[in-house]
């Protein structure tokens, strides 16, 4: 796929040597792994989805425009080219359905931080702190905030969330490095720590939550805010952060009899990895019956993926969590 990539257009990819090449076949197989999960769990929107934030992608590193339909066909011609026609045939479909999607796709998105949104001027000056390496001085206007009156719940979702959906969608569209996204992540949850001591003074004594992300899942904070607003809200909370192991899990859920298990999943790629976790709590009979939440961007785009892995419910925030969790357990 990637020579013939490079043979439609040497004039644009073999100026970039022999390390622009590596990246080539290592995204090239990012899309056929795309594919196969889309394929795997009869659900195209998965690849779609990514073709056309591919299209965002390459227009915005300066690719010319036809750079998407030639990545998409070029792929297609390799799987007729090396697969049995009959084997090849379910993954050439989707890759039609994809190029006639990105034809009339987007290359702008919006931003998350509109004028309308009530916090709008605290997470835009938050946002400019961060980006200039200001840790010191975004940690001071979030805690004068909430000092001067700000509801911590506001400043999660409005502030917090915003931001880091915010620094994705610049990473998107190549105005920020990827230095810059690590260093907004780690300073938010920094902050987010120093306002622990509000939020665990709520108290506790309700039933409880654990939280983990699953698989190779790195993409902790939106868990991380859901298991402080359940703490909030009077619950007993266990968070084990990203990459936790099955095993680990499930024995925090027996550990702490916990009522409720949130997953979040970012990447279409760990979808298999939370399907795999609901199955073994499942198939464990001291923790069978706990109810499980699942969150994050790839159920975000498609709430009903939930109900394809097994899940409980789907929560697209900290607020609808905390909902869904408590009205989860009274049912029970």
């Amino acid at each position: 796929a990637v020579d013939a990539q490079y043979e439609r257009h040497p004039e644009i990819w073999e100026k970039y040597g022999e390390r622009g090449r590596q990246f080539s076949l290592r995204d090239q197989g990012f899309l056929y792994d795309y594919l196969s999960e889309a394929l795997a769990r009869d659900d195209d929107s998965l690849f779609t989805d990514y073709a056309t934030w591919l299209k965002v992608l390459f227009e915005n590193l300066g690719f010319p425009a036809s750079s998407i339909a030639d990545h998409l066909e070029c792929s297609r011609e390799a799987l007729q080219q090396t697969l049995p026609a009959d084997v090849a045939a379910p993954g050439v479909a989707l890759l039609d359905k994809a190029l006639e999607t990105v034809s009339d796709a987007p290359t702008s998105l919006p931003t998350y931080l509109p004028d309308d949104l009530p916090l709008q001027g605290l997470a835009t000056e938050y946002l400019e702190r961060l980006l200039s390496g200001d840790r010191r001085g975004a940690s001071t206007l979030i805690l004068d905030a909430v000092d001067g009156g700000a509801e911590i719940r506001d400043v999660y979702l409005q502030v917090f969330q915003r931001c880091q959906w915010e620094v994705g969608r610049l990473w998107h569209l190549n105005q920020v490095t990827v230095a810059q996204e690590h260093f907004c992540s780690a300073a938010t949850q920094l902050i987010m720590s120093q306002l622990a001591p509000r939020i665990f003074a709520a108290g506790g004594g309700g039933p409880s939550f654990v939280g983990a992300c699953v698989g190779g899942e790195l993409h902790e904070i939106g868990l991380r805010m859901v298991s402080d607003f359940l703490e909030l809200a009077g619950w007993n909370t266990y968070f084990l952060g990203a990459n936790a192991p099955t095993s680990a899990i499930i024995k925090a859920l027996e550990e702490q009899q916990a009522r409720v298990l949130g997953l979040s999943a970012s990447l279409p790629l760990h979808l298999k990895d939370v399907a795999g976790v609901v199955a073994a709590v499942r198939a464990t009979p001291a923790v069978a019956d706990v109810k499980i939440l699942v969150g994050g961007y790839v159920f975000r785009n498609a709430p009903d993926r939930a109900q394809r892995v097994g899940a409980d419910g789907f929560a697209a925030d900290a607020d609808q969590a905390v909902q869904l969790a408590t009205s989860l357990v009274q049912a029970a």
